[in-house]
């Protein structure tokens, strides 16, 4: 049973505060999760913008060997971030996110400079149906009372699975198996999403003191975060690769 629910039941019994008190507080955690989230997302964009304005800069930091460093710093973060942002340092939780942050922009920027370059609505369009995507998934994953935790082991060993078919690919080059991937990979986090809104609300505890709801808080931000730029990359894959047919 889910600390939320926990909380329920003892309110139904008297023994902890009123129900509209947790559902107001339920409210205000899940508000600063989605808030943070999307800050992220705005430095995210902002970072990928400034490297594709300076293709010297981009051609030194997030291309050739670099790309390597930037994807296997983005791997580590998402292996490691738990433990930072539950080490009970404030500093070091914000800084594992926003290095999160940081790092996708510096990544992505070649891919989505080369976009721009093309057809700059390819990108504002992925980012548009990004969005709606992951409102709707999130949002089903906050309303649903079905358990999305059984599907959790499919999850992990598909990601996997996938990750391991992205990084073959960059030896196959092959179009129409990154078409593929990336309608898979966007199906897949798609779900994710859901099950990790689900999660995030589950965490939600009345009674906890402010360092543990504030890491509860970034931990949501950084999972919902890792999934909706995932997704914008593969959206904005796929609408190039069906653009360039």
């Amino acid at each position: 049973m889910s600390d939320y629910d926990r909380n329920y039941a003892q309110v139904q019994t008297g023994a902890r505060t009123d129900g509209a008190e947790i559902d107001a507080g339920l409210r205000s955690y899940m508000l600063s999760v989605y808030n943070l989230m999307a800050l992220g997302v705005a430095v995210t964009a902002i970072i990928t913008l400034f490297m594709a304005n300076n293709p010297a800069l981009m051609q030194t930091v997030a291309m050739g060997p670099m790309k390597w460093v930037l994807f296997a710093g983005v791997l580590g973060m998402g292996f490691f971030a738990h433990k930072l942002i539950f080490s009970g340092s404030k500093a070091l939780a914000h800084a594992a996110y926003w290095t999160y942050a940081g790092l996708w922009g510096l990544l992505i920027s070649p891919m989505v400079a080369f976009y721009m370059g093309k057809d700059p609505g390819i990108v504002v369009q992925a980012l548009g149906i990004t969005s709606v995507t992951f409102g709707a998934t999130s949002l089903y994953g906050y309303v649903t009372k079905r358990d999305l935790s059984v599907f959790s082991t499919f999850f992990v060993m598909a990601s996997i699975g996938l990750l391991l078919a992205i990084v073959v690919n960059i030896f196959l080059q092959s179009t129409l198996f990154s078409l593929i991937t990336s309608f898979a990979v966007v199906l897949l986090f798609a779900g994710i999403t859901a099950w990790e809104t689900q999660s995030i609300k589950e965490m939600y505890f009345a009674g906890d003191d402010e360092a543990t709801a504030r890491s509860k808080g970034i931990f949501g931000a950084f999972l919902l975060y890792g999934s909706f730029v995932t997704m914008f990359i593969h959206i904005l894959n796929i609408l190039g690769i069906m653009r360039s047919e």
